[in-house]
Parts: C-alpha cells; sequence; structure tokens
C-alpha cells in the first residue's frame, strides 16, 4: 500500500500554513492528520486535498505540565476541533490566556491559523534537526 499523504508531507504543509487531509473517494468523507486507509469505511482509495480548517471547539485540557525541554511553552490550551469536513484535529488555541479559560470555550467557532509552531525535537524523538525530528503543531484562533 501506498500513502497518499504521508505525515512528513502532512507536517511540511503545516509549517508553510497549509492544512492538509484525504479525502475518500468511496465514501466522501475526510481523514485529518493523514492515516494510510479512511477512518470511516477502510479504503485506501483517498486522494490528497487542502482542508479549509474551519470547525468548532469539542473539548479542551490547559497543560500546566511541559514535556522534557518545553517549559517555556506551559501553560497553553489543547483543543480538539471538529472541521466542518468532519474529522477532529487536535491543536492549540493561541489567542486566548490559558488561565482564562472555561467551558464557554466548548461549541466556540476557530479557524486554523496560518502560523503554525515548530516545536523541535524533544528527548523522545529522533535527531533534533529541522528535516528529522522537528514537528508543527496545529494551531487555531477565534474565526
Amino acid at each position: 500500500m501506498e500513502y497518499k499523504l504521508t505525515f512528513k508531507d502532512y507536517n511540511k504543509a503545516l509549517k508553510k500554513g497549509h492544512l492538509m487531509g484525504l479525502k475518500c473517494n468511496d465514501c466522501g468523507q475526510y481523514t485529518c492528520p493523514p492515516k494510510i486507509a479512511c477512518q470511516e469505511c477502510g479504503s485506501t482509495n483517498l486522494e490528497a486535498v487542502h482542508m479549509k480548517g474551519t470547525g468548532k471547539v469539542v473539548t479542551y485540557t490547559v497543560s500546566y505540565v511541559p514535556a522534557e525541554g518545553r517549559d517555556a511553552e506551559v501553560p497553553y490550551t489543547i483543543v480538539m476541533v471538529q472541521l466542518d469536513e468532519g474529522p477532529w484535529l487536535m491543536g492549540n488555541l493561541t489567542d486566548v490566556d490559558p488561565n482564562r479559560v472555561d467551558t464557554e470555550l466548548i461549541g466556540k467557532s476557530v479557524k486554523f491559523a496560518l502560523k503554525m509552531k515548530v516545536i523541535p525535537g524533544d528527548a523522545y524523538s529522533i535527531g533534533g534537526k529541522e528535516a528529522e525530528g522537528s514537528f508543527a503543531r496545529p494551531t487555531f484562533v477565534f474565526a
């Protein structure tokens, strides 16, 4: 089987401010982040597509405990967004003070932020160089 959209290509697109996903040519559902098969029907008849990046917050959490080497990032708000195309995507909500987040956040409209946060590889990543260990974290702002 062949990946129609590899994580490496998905990550490169994120770093350039583009959200890529997969559309199933059998059932019409979208998958994001990329997988080898449709998350709805299991088909491998997929095509890489640009996603709109808009949706609603389904749930959230605020992280006060950093991963190793990321002390300067906390606190930050992590949201699970149901994209308009259907799939749920986890990312950071960047235009809100994490100390003021409450349940009012659920159901709010958000959009994919054009500027991604690039994270260096941590102690558990291979490498740490731009090409090897770093990745972009999807980020969202209020729509």
